[in-house]
C-alpha cells in the first residue's frame, strides 16, 4: 500500500507541475482571468494534497483503517476537486455545457475536508 500511496503523491505532484507549465504558458493568453484563477486554485489543491499523499505513504502505519481510509479521500478528493475544475476550464472554453461537473467540486473538497480530519482523529485517538 505504500509504494501505491507515494506512486500516487508523484503521478499527482507532477501532473501538477505539468499542467502549471502549461497554464502559464500555452493557456494564459487563450483563457479568461476567472478561468486562470480557477486554474491555479485546482493546481495549487492539487499539490498541496499530493505533498499530504507523500507524507502519507511515507509516514504512516498500514496496519489501521483509518489510514487507508483518510488517504483514500486524499485521493478522491485531489481527482474530485481539481479534476471537475480542470473540466469545468476545458469545457467553458469549449464553449459547451457543463452543469453536471458543477456539484462535482464541492463533494471533492469535502472529501478533502474529511480526510484532513481523519488524520487529526488518528493522531487524537
Amino acid at each position: 500500500m505504500q509504494d501505491i500511496v507515494i506512486s500516487f503523491a508523484a503521478i499527482l505532484g507532477g501532473t501538477a507541475v505539468i499542467l502549471g507549465a502549461f497554464g502559464a504558458h500555452v493557456l494564459q493568453s487563450k483563457l479568461t482571468i476567472d478561468q486562470l484563477h480557477s486554474l491555479e486554485t485546482a493546481i495549487r489543491y492539487q499539490m498541496f494534497h499530493a505533498l499530504a499523499l507523500l507524507w502519507c505513504g511515507s509516514s504512516l502505519s498500514w496496519e489501521d483503517s483509518l489510514s487507508v481510509a483518510l488517504t483514500c479521500c486524499f485521493v478522491v478528493g485531489i481527482l474530485l476537486f481539481s479534476g471537475s475544475i480542470y473540466g469545468l476550464i476545458y469545457l467553458g472554453y469549449k464553449q459547451k455545457p457543463k452543469k453536471f461537473l458543477g456539484p462535482i467540486t464541492p463533494l471533492g473538497g469535502l472529501f478533502l475536508i474529511v480526510g484532513w480530519v481523519l488524520l487529526g482523529l488518528k493522531y487524537l485517538l
